[in-house]
């Protein structure tokens, strides 16, 4: 019987693809600045071809200081193209932090943004590896794509890695996710079919490229043959006119950031045209939140994921019965987190036996996944891998152990009621912050609430709400409280509240653990 080989999986074939199928279609749009598909296929090979001529062999690391830009979309490309491992870094992040990066992936040449420039020359010298600085004056990169002859490396193991994407360190030192190319490639598949992107899609970057390499829609826009309109910086009043003035058909971003749209002054001009399919994960959004965003045009998805993962491996799938349901009753469908994705093994859900928990949706326990889009480990860091995998029965495939706390439905579909180490136990009872957290947003004056436990003398820990109020609103800390309590048992009320910003990290998510030490010290 004849056989036929098969390809390796990879997700640069999408770009090659699309250059193929829509040569002059517009691919990206950044500034002023637009490619085809054509152009953006050649800008990316000749990057594969400068950074060989840089000396960048197969298997080398190269790391990226970007903002949502041309360049941060080639890199995705032409470094996989060179045969080499992306290395995408936080912008956030302070010099030793990005040094640490640098020398534990063992990057041989950094790509930076002029806007970065002056950090990324200090921190290559640091590590002693060249820097090639994209815009500006002299425009490095630029050159060297115009000098360059274009490459394609072939994949020849689609269960190589593909990137090094560090996880945020809050807890430690900075970990490095090792993606697989066959991970990525069918993320990215995932991603299009879950979000319906096609040849007319125009997705905003609103979310980090840097953050679990975009969930891999730097390859699920060019799968679908959409255009990718750049943004450099989450700035609400431009992200408004590019809804209007681009056609945007869809973005994805932190719960966060959708209410920093939502409450922004252009909001008041009315509904979007066309509607906007939205995707949020990172925090469950409250069934407040998502009203305020439907009334704005936007549809949006909860995918639930981490960087573990690959972005996310679960998607709060809508069935159309549902449109039937009153729109309280949708709003609170909206916030589960969902079933896994197309390309994912089934999510599990398991107590402390490790035997997966009742679907009532009242059992908590731990979500665990395996599967294609689980991350290959971590970097040279056995016993870190090792303390995250659960393992499986009769020595088979293990689960990575996520740390978030859900239940199951009836209908099999998560919801999270926590992390685990946001759990507050008060008195010997189990408050989950999200609950009190929804409970507050729902009040007229809050803008958003973060709830964490401070230490207390009799009941061991109480919750604390953090509160960012509305422009120009006032409330008073017994009017929360009266709120809360006409929502929830009264020993998960407030028992403080602390008015002002929050702090958070580049991806938009609150960080508790800086409210957490605010409230312990």
């Amino acid at each position: 019987m004849a056989t036929f080989s098969s390809a390796q999986l990879t997700p640069t074939a999408f770009l090659e693809r699309s250059a193929r199928v829509f040569p002059e279609r517009t691919a990206v749009v950044d500034g002023d600045r637009r490619f085809t598909y054509r152009e953006f296929a050649d800008r990316s090979r000749r990057l594969a071809g400068a950074l060989a001529s840089r000396g960048v062999s197969p298997g080398d690391r190269v790391a990226a200081l970007c903002t949502n830009s041309s360049a941060m979309l080639e890199v995705h490309n032409g470094v996989p193209w060179a045969g080499a491992v992306l290395v995408p870094l936080n912008t956030r992040l302070k010099g030793n932090e990005l040094e640490y990066i640098l020398q534990h992936s063992g990057a041989a040449v950094l790509v930076a943004d002029a806007a970065f420039a002056p950090t990324a020359t200090e921190v290559a010298a640091a590590v002693g590896i060249p820097v090639v600085v994209a815009g500006g004056e002299a425009d490095e990169y630029e050159q060297l794509l115009d000098a360059a002859e274009p490459l394609a490396r072939p994949c020849d193991d689609e269960w190589g890695l593909l990137a090094l994407n560090y996880t945020s360190g809050t807890t430690g030192r900075p970990k490095g996710v090792m993606y697989s190319h066959r991970g990525a490639y069918l993320q990215a598949l995932a991603m299009a079919l879950h979000t319906g992107l096609g040849p007319t899609s125009q997705y905003l970057w609103t979310l980090p490229m840097f953050h679990c390499d975009g969930w891999c829609f730097p390859w699920a826009v060019s799968a679908g043959g959409s255009t990718h309109v750049c943004l450099p910086r989450v700035e609400p009043a431009r992200i408004w006119q590019l809804l209007r003035t681009e056609g945007i058909t869809h973005f994805s971003a932190a719960p966060t950031v959708l209410t920093m749209i939502a409450s922004a002054e252009e909001a008041e001009a009315g509904p979007v045209s066309p509607r906007v399919a939205v995707q949020t994960g990172g925090a469950p959004p409250t069934p407040t939140l998502l009203a305020r965003m439907s009334a704005l045009n936007m549809d949006v998805t909860h995918l639930y994921g981490l960087t573990e993962t690959y972005g996310p491996v679960a998607v709060n799938q809508w069935h159309p019965e549902w449109d039937d349901l009153p729109d309280e009753r949708q709003a609170e469908l909206k916030a589960r987190q969902g079933v896994a994705n197309v390309v994912a093994q089934p999510l599990r859900v398991v107590g402390e036996d490790g035997a997966d928990v009742p679907c009532d949706g009242e059992t908590i326990g731990e979500i665990v996944a395996r599967g294609n889009d689980v991350m290959l480990g971590y970097y040279q860091d056995e016993e870190a891998t090792a303390k995250a995998t659960l393992p499986g029965p009769d020595g088979g495939p293990g689960w990575f152990r996520t740390g978030d706390l859900a239940v199951v439905h009836p209908d099999g579909y998560l919801e999270i009621r926590d992390r685990s180490k946001d759990i507050i136990i008060s008195g010997g009872e189990n408050i989950s912050s999200v609950e009190v957290e929804r409970a507050l947003d729902a009040h007229p004056a809050v803008l958003e609430s973060a709830v964490v436990a401070e230490p207390h003398e009799k009941w061991g820990e109480v919750p604390v709400a953090h509160v960012t109020l509305r422009p120009g609103s006032e409330v008073t800390d017994e009017e929360l409280a009266a709120f809360v309590r006409s929502r929830l048992a009264g020993f998960k009320v407030p028992k403080r509240f602390v008015y002002g910003e929050l702090p958070k990290t580049s991806t938009g998510k609150v960080q508790k653990n800086e409210l957490r030490a605010r409230s312990s010290g």
